[in-house]
């Protein structure tokens, strides 16, 4: 065990963020001879590749999320640290929190990105999108709640809107949104209700390129919108939308204008780099993209601050093959451990002056029961065996082994039974009938006098 006299004199280690990147390079420096400190907004380490499961009801936020101090226990160099990074003085190697100031030697960066609007946040309150354990069962609460409404509502205008869901965005959230909605629709919930008849749903699944999983090959975006269609989704490519006002998607192809009425609009269109990108940009002059991301050296470090790196979705690393590397978790991961790796190497004096380098591991999309499109490079796979790819793919990246198992023995239940047991409404709206506002807010709307048919 460190004694407090040495802790006192090590290399000073502070990593913001405890995602993917973060969370892997605290770990990887675990039996180093430094004092790492990890800093983050929240308390738990979130597997954001299965928050769409947590939309729908597959599985619950515990399942895909793991405290931070859980999994850094065994690190006895490694504090952790609730709170948020504010401001930094890259001069005097000073980062300023929400609850004070940590000094740091070496500084790690790895904040991720949000939602990207395009410059209409008004949009999110009537389009939630998916990058937070709040988002998921806010999205949650809305599909279901879609459902509970129709079942009430007398006016078929009215419920056609209400078994309507619009996802916007065919990349691979948006793909496995839409296959999940689906499977509920045509499948899990077909026998639920009385008087409605779920498979009538419509299931709208909009995106802007010509094809859906634009950077996946051609083949498995083929495959992939075959399995949607079969599946029931209606997919709208080479569609742009224009505005979104309550609860009508207003959309444009090509010089055609056309509008849907949907209750449930979800977004998966795009993602911005996080606010700690300009915060650095502006402190240390370094370059951003065109969406926030900080532009990094071949060594992952910002350009004249050798002790600051940048990893993860915040980083913008184009130095392969001229275009930023796929904002994923094995991408976060490996640079995490390379710059874990060459922080213990400066310790030693002998630093490796090679760049860092990714080796692409593949894409998977699942889309549906059964459903899924992987391609690991060397072979392309589509339907079952590419569905039971993505499942071990996806346990074997669960942190802890708790979780592992959890996750195992739920998918197999609601693979064989269709009963998941997740599928709670949760919220203040949660006792009535939900509606939209003018501002696209929902709220719950007065009782009505006439009592509701049965």
């Amino acid at each position: 065990m460190i004694d407090a006299v040495t802790n006192q004199s090590l290399h000073r280690v502070v990593i913001v963020g405890g995602g993917f990147g973060g969370l892997y390079a605290a770990k990887a420096l675990g039996r180093a001879p430094v004092k790492v400190t990890l800093v983050d907004k929240r308390n738990f380490h979130l597997f954001q590749p299965l928050l769409y499961q947590v939309a729908t009801g597959t599985l619950s936020p515990a399942d895909i999320s793991s405290p931070l101090r859980a999994v850094l226990s065994d690190n006895k160099n490694t504090q952790v640290l609730l709170a948020e990074m504010l401001d930094i003085d890259p001069e005097q190697k000073k980062l300023f929190l929400n609850s004070g100031e940590v000094d740091y030697d070496t500084l790690i960066i790895a904040t991720g990105v949000r939602h990207h609007y395009f410059g209409n946040e008004h949009w999110e309150t009537a389009a939630p999108g998916l990058k937070t354990v709040e988002n998921a069962l806010e999205m949650r609460r809305r599909i279901f709640l879609a459902f509970e409404a129709a079942e009430k509502e007398t006016d078929l205008e009215k419920r056609r809107a209400w078994l309507t869901f619009v996802i916007v965005g065919g990349g691979a959230t948006g793909v496995e949104l839409a296959g999940a909605i689906a499977d509920l629709a045509f499948a899990t919930l077909r026998k639920e209700f009385r008087n409605i008849d779920t498979s009538e749903a419509k299931i709208y699944l909009l995106e802007g390129m010509d094809r859906i999983l634009p950077p996946y090959k051609p083949e498995l975006s083929a495959n992939a919108e075959k399995s949607l269609n079969k599946l029931g989704v209606t997919i709208l490519t080479k569609t742009l939308v224009t505005n979104i006002n309550g609860d009508l998607v207003t959309m444009k192809q090509g010089e055609k204008e056309s509008q849907i009425a949907a209750k449930t609009i979800l977004w998966a269109a795009g993602v911005k780099a996080s606010p700690v990108g300009k915060v650095l940009a502006e402190s240390t002059g370094v370059e951003l993209d065109r969406v926030g991301r900080v532009i990094v050296e071949p060594n992952l470090t910002v350009k004249g601050y050798p002790d600051i790196f940048v990893i993860g979705d915040l980083a913008n690393y184009s130095h392969q093959d001229g275009q930023p590397l796929p904002g994923v978790a094995p991408v976060a991961m490996k640079e995490g451990e390379y710059v874990a790796k060459l922080i213990q190497q400066r310790l030693k004096g002998s630093e490796n002056a090679f760049p860092f380098r990714y080796v692409d591991v593949g894409s998977l999309a699942v889309i549906g029961r059964n459903h899924a499109v992987v391609d690991l490079g060397f072979v392309k796979l589509s339907g079952f065996l590419a569905w039971l790819t993505w499942v071990f793919v996806h346990i074997y990246y669960l942190i802890e082994f708790d979780n592992k198992l959890v996750v195992m023995i739920q998918w197999a239940w609601n693979y064989f039974t269709r009963k998941g047991g997740a599928r709670l409404i949760t919220g203040n709206e949660s006792l009535g009938v939900v509606g939209v506002n003018e501002k696209g807010e929902y709220y719950v709307p007065p009782a009505k006098k006439s009592p509701v048919e049965v």
